[in-house]
């Protein structure tokens, strides 16, 4: 299994890093000495556009969606093997667009998220019409690495990139201001940070493992006149839900704009 990274980001990276568990990988990025040290951290090879597209089995295109279409292009003109299935995890930019971009390659369609760099992260993947049903199964085997590769509508996958793709970013605003407390009450601040990041993984894995919902948990925590409900009052008088919830579609809207 040969598999080709256009762009050495972080998280090209990333996914480079778990797809070198299976698979022999090739790298290139207009930053060469960026592609030189990822390729020396996996044991990967130099490549140009031109070559992967002849070679590989897969070819992630891991740059930034305004960029996606000069690539697409290069992909085209050179002369692509009948094998190769293209992998985009370009914000915004649908498989009707790629497809058009590259009418006659398979296509699959990925937004991973930043946890993947661990192995705990989460892939939405949707493929085109040329995309075969083993050929999913195939990649989810080939990435498992990264974490869950998650097959879902197409259709989905903006909304999917509000959650999965950007809330990392709002969960370590939680953790750090959860320690931010802690710390204030006479924790260390690096003691608050573990505790706290340890607490939601706690709290994640036993909502997963649960038939119970996320409110009948809560208030399984809660007890009349105790500690905690004091703090939920205190989240729900701020307006802690709609925050959340009105980030999340702040970042769909952006991701919509980004397609266009």
């Amino acid at each position: 299994m040969k598999i080709g990274f256009i762009g050495a980001g972080n998280m090209g990276s990333a996914l480079a890093k778990a797809a070198a568990h299976n698979a022999e990988i090739y790298i290139y990025d207009i930053d060469e000495s960026k592609a030189a040290t990822l390729a020396k951290s996996i044991s990967g090879k130099l490549s140009s556009v031109s070559e992967m597209a002849s070679l590989c089995d897969y070819l992630f295109i891991a740059v930034k969606p305004n960029f996606v279409k000069t690539v697409a292009e290069e992909i085209t003109s050179s002369s692509p093997r009948d094998a190769l299935t293209i992998v985009s995890m370009a914000a915004g930019v649908s498989l009707s667009s790629l497809s058009e971009m590259m009418p006659s390659l398979p296509i699959i369609r990925i937004m991973p998220n930043t946890p993947v760099a661990v192995g705990k992260g989460v892939v939405l993947t949707a493929g085109n019409a040329l995309v075969k049903e083993e050929k999913l199964l195939e990649f989810k085997t080939v990435m498992a690495k990264a974490g869950d590769i998650e097959i879902i509508d197409e259709s989905l996958i903006d909304a999917g990139t509000a959650l999965s793709g950007c809330s990392p970013a709002f969960v370590y605003m939680f953790i750090d201001a959860l320690a931010e407390g802690a710390s204030e009450a006479g924790l260390s601040k690096s003691d608050a940070l573990k505790y706290a990041a340890k607490t939601l993984i706690g709290a994640s894995c036993l909502l997963l493992e649960s038939e119970k919902s996320p409110e009948e948990l809560r208030e399984a925590v809660c007890s009349k006149g105790g500690s905690t409900i004091e703090g939920v009052k205190s989240l729900f008088a701020d307006g802690f839900p709609e925050k959340v919830k009105a980030a999340v579609l702040a970042s769909y809207r952006r991701t919509l704009e980004l397609g266009k």
